[in-house]
């Protein structure tokens, strides 16, 4: 159905993709809406923050691996989704003009011992710029129909229009992290995927037919429009610096104000459920550990566990992740 089958992938296979370029515009735009932070916005306050200089968006990055994939390795089709990612290092920053060329590894592929209609693709791949440099490294898994199998009912769901969601008023005093306490949660807030938001992400990023096409997608195994993956990912990012810009004006007016840098990657990434064009996802992230940088004075590594619950009390994302902040004024 989709052009794209289990038996068009084996171990060992490497395929490469052609180069894409990515411009100060599209570094800022895409900041604008979901990764609001100086060093992604703007040279001169980039400047003055731990990166240095204007650099794109880590959830960026991924996003532009995902629209590589889908156009290189993918061939233009679509799968029958992914259930999340092993591992994703960014190890290079990407810079206004570099040209992005991705390389997919296929480290494993296995039929589904539970739906035989179907397989999994285990996959690496590597983001490439034009220096040579790997910036960004992945591991993932991708579902696809095998060849000659009866393709997947439509699941039944409904689509529709989110309800309004208001921007929350609470603000809670930022620790420096040495002080931050193991165990902490905060709410983050919710995201609603309308039908507009979702293609519309889906079509830069990820133009696959289940977030591209709402009549489309009604036919897939999805059974309506949902969102990228990619999408959910950067919604948290989205909720996480809206939640950290009132708790940081809340903490600046009472005394030092802790900063936060950028991250150096994730694992356990978890799609476990379909975000459908009406949904809307809480966010929410716990505080699981925390170290003092070696490297970088006055700076430690956070780690926690993030996820994101729809409005029937569905998880549908979970991840772990790391990220530098402040230690101590």
């Amino acid at each position: 159905m989709s052009g794209l089958e289990f038996e068009d992938f084996s171990a060992g296979q490497v395929i490469v993709g052609a180069p894409l370029t990515v411009t100060r515009d599209d570094i800022v735009r895409f900041a604008q809406e979901f990764d609001a932070q100086p060093f992604h916005l703007d040279e001169a306050a980039a400047e003055k923050t731990f990166a240095g200089r204007l650099i794109a968006s880590g959830w960026h990055t991924a996003a532009l691996g995902m629209r590589l994939l889908h156009a290189g390795p993918m061939g233009g089709h679509s799968s029958l989704g992914s259930p999340g990612v092993t591992e994703l290092r960014w190890l290079k920053p990407v810079l206004p003009g570099d040209a992005l060329r991705v390389s997919l590894r296929v480290e494993e592929t296995r039929i589904s011992a539970s739906k035989p209609d179907r397989g999994f693709v285990a996959c690496a791949i590597g983001l490439e710029n034009g220096r040579g440099e790997t910036v960004m490294s992945q591991r993932f898994t991708i579902m696809l129909a095998r060849r000659g199998a009866e393709p997947p009912a439509p699941r039944i769901v409904e689509t529709g229009d989110p309800a309004p969601v208001a921007e929350p008023e609470d603000a809670e005093t930022l620790p420096f992290l040495k002080d931050a306490a193991i165990g902490a949660t905060r709410d983050l807030g919710t995201y609603a995927f309308t039908a507009e938001a979702i293609t519309t992400f889906a079509r830069a990023y990820d133009p696959q037919v289940f977030h591209t096409d709402p009549e489309g997608a009604r036919h897939t195994h999805f059974g309506g429009l949902c969102a990228s993956g990619w999408h959910t990912g950067a919604a948290y990012m989205k909720r996480l610096l809206a939640t950290r810009a009132r708790d940081h004006a809340h903490t600046a007016a009472r005394g030092p104000a802790p900063a936060m840098g950028p991250s150096p990657g994730f694992r356990a990434l978890r799609w476990l459920r379909p975000v459908y064009a009406g949904d809307t996802v809480r966010y929410a992230t716990t505080l699981t550990d925390k170290r003092a940088s070696g490297s970088r004075p006055g700076w430690g590594l956070a780690f926690a566990d993030n996820t994101g619950t729809n409005q029937h009390g569905e998880r549908v994302f979970s991840f772990s992740s790391s990220v530098f902040l402040q230690w101590e004024p």
